[in-house]
């Protein structure tokens, strides 16, 4: 029965650390095959922050029903319907705790200065691309959400000829 409920413990902090990623290197599934907006912009400065993980509730449910079920099976009839409450509330606290620390990000503070002089902070999780000040950078922004990338080089405008 122990190794049952490890088995489910460690599949709900599975699930629960794929639900979510501010990723830049991760495009969401409403993200793809839509017009987004980029910007040029130049890295001013790059702190290493961290994102918060969040508390849906899914794992606090995943885990009092994890309790209640490794509590009811303790002792006798009223033992076990004793430990089994006591079991979903420890459960409870547990996996919310588990669903918290599987969804922290390390993840970058960008601070960036467009082109027209304005400043912008974006957080996003730690990805593939490293930014140093100075970088040349454009951010992509996709329904209200923007992803800073290193800017792509542009080669020199062809010019016309009339030969």
């Amino acid at each position: 029965m122990t190794k049952l409920i490890t088995s489910l413990t460690v599949v709900a902090a599975l699930v629960l650390s794929a639900c979510s990623t501010t990723s830049p290197d991760v495009v969401q599934r409403d993200q793809a095959q839509r017009m987004s907006q980029v910007q040029d912009a130049t890295v001013l400065s790059v702190r290493s922050v961290t994102v918060d993980g969040s508390q849906s509730g899914i794992g606090g449910v995943a885990g009092g029903v994890t309790g209640a079920i490794a509590g009811s099976s303790v002792g006798g009839r009223r033992d076990s319907q004793v430990v089994g409450v006591l079991g979903a509330v420890a459960g409870a606290v547990i996996g919310n705790a588990v669903e918290r620390a599987a969804t922290k990000e390390d993840a970058l503070e960008i601070i960036l200065q467009l082109r027209n002089g304005e400043r912008r902070s974006v957080i996003q999780a730690k990805g593939n691309e490293n930014f140093n000040p100075g970088d040349p950078v454009i951010l992509v922004t996709t329904g209200g959400k923007t992803r800073v990338m290193r800017a792509p080089a542009v080669a020199p405008a062809a010019s016309a000829s009339n030969g």
